[in-house]
């Protein structure tokens, strides 16, 4: 355990703080710790009835590129409940809901530098009703709809590279594999 000694904010943004720590080890040593504050958030992997999974496209700024991801996204307050959240989210990104949901656990995303956690849920028995999709004003998604176990492949030889969808693919993969 290493124990806090100062705690001082480098930056306070919409979304993130960062943090400088001043900090003693176990051993004695004093040193520091940087980290990044995030609010917390949730990931869904949608699966249709017929083993379709509904992911998301959009283009990801810091590593300028496209992504095809599960839906997600963070609280919008402190101590918001992550099912409900999940639900909006899934709505929000793709114009679905679920009848069911089924919590797979949560990731540390990148714990070397952020206190980042996802909660993943699994959604079944899907419906688009006559709502429609909402994304945030600054997100542009594109739906696809896409073979569960092609997906499941591309998890595997590298072409989806987002690990939030890497992981909640996979677990619900063994999931559904072990409800059979």
């Amino acid at each position: 355990m290493e124990k806090t000694i100062t705690t001082s904010v480098i930056f306070n943004g919409m979304l993130l703080r960062v943090l400088k720590d001043e900090v003693v080890l176990e051993n004695g040593v004093v040193t520091t710790r940087e980290y990044v504050q995030h609010p917390g958030a949730v990931a869904v992997v949608p699966v249709t009835d017929d083993g379709k999974i509904i992911l998301v496209e959009q283009y990801r700024y810091p590593i300028k590129q496209m992504l095809l991801e599960i839906p997600a996204g963070k609280f919008d307050k402190p101590g918001e409940n992550p099912l409900e959240c999940a639900k909006r989210e899934l709505e929000e990104e793709t114009g679905y809901r679920a009848q069911e949901y089924t919590y797979l656990g949560y990731i540390h995303t990148t714990p070397g530098f952020s206190n980042e956690v996802i909660h993943l849920y699994l959604a079944r028995k899907l419906y688009k009703g006559t709502f429609t999709m909402d994304p945030d004003e600054d997100e542009i998604l594109k739906v696809h709809i896409k073979d569960f176990d092609e997906t499941v492949q591309k998890c595997i030889n590298g072409e989806i590279t987002d690990v939030k969808t890497i992981v909640g693919i996979m677990r619900a993969y063994f999931k559904l594999r072990g409800e059979k």
